[in-house]
């Protein structure tokens, strides 16, 4: 009976880390069927927070797909983290941000935007080795994002 309890059970999110990406100016890719289509490069930042603390390294990239009209994108990024005690974790993260295409556009054009007027969610997913980060392969995780004009900032929260 108890298991079914916690199956049934409203899900609580706990906050686990902020990620603090630093970026590079976008590739663009071309417009076609419809869609914008950039490539950000993620160029390092930081990670901190109660439960994971190290940088982001160098390499990933954050690929983007902007409807056009009304600017809606769909994000695919792939970066690694190298926690303090030197063990690495690959992450993708996919997610959404969408709002009024005004607001959509001056974000697409690198201007700073107060994050209340977009929506910004992702599902990132991790890969670790096991030993004291495997909790991060072995739960469900949501971010909320705010996009500023050189960095990404995403609070990471575990599905309890």
């Amino acid at each position: 009976m108890r298991e079914r309890q916690i199956l049934n059970a409203k899900p609580d999110l706990d906050f686990v880390f902020r990620i603090s990406a630093a970026l590079s100016d976008p590739l663009e890719q071309g417009t076609y069927d419809n869609q914008r289509k950039r490539i950000i490069p993620i160029v390092g930042g930081r990670v901190e927070g109660p439960r994971f603390q190290g940088v982001i390294l160098q390499g990933g990239a954050d690929w983007q797909t902007l409807r056009l009209g009304d600017g809606n994108t769909q994000i695919y990024a792939r970066y690694t983290l190298r926690h303090d005690d030197g063990t690495l974790v690959s992450v993708i993260n996919p997610g959404i941000r969408r709002g009024p295409p005004e607001v959509m556009a001056r974000l697409a054009a690198g201007e700073t935007v107060d994050p209340t007027l977009y929506y910004f969610r992702s599902s990132p997913q991790f890969d670790a080795p096991p030993g004291p980060h495997g909790w991060l392969v072995e739960n469900t995780f949501v971010g909320v994002g705010k996009r500023w004009p050189d960095r990404v900032d995403l609070e990471v929260y575990q599905v309890a």
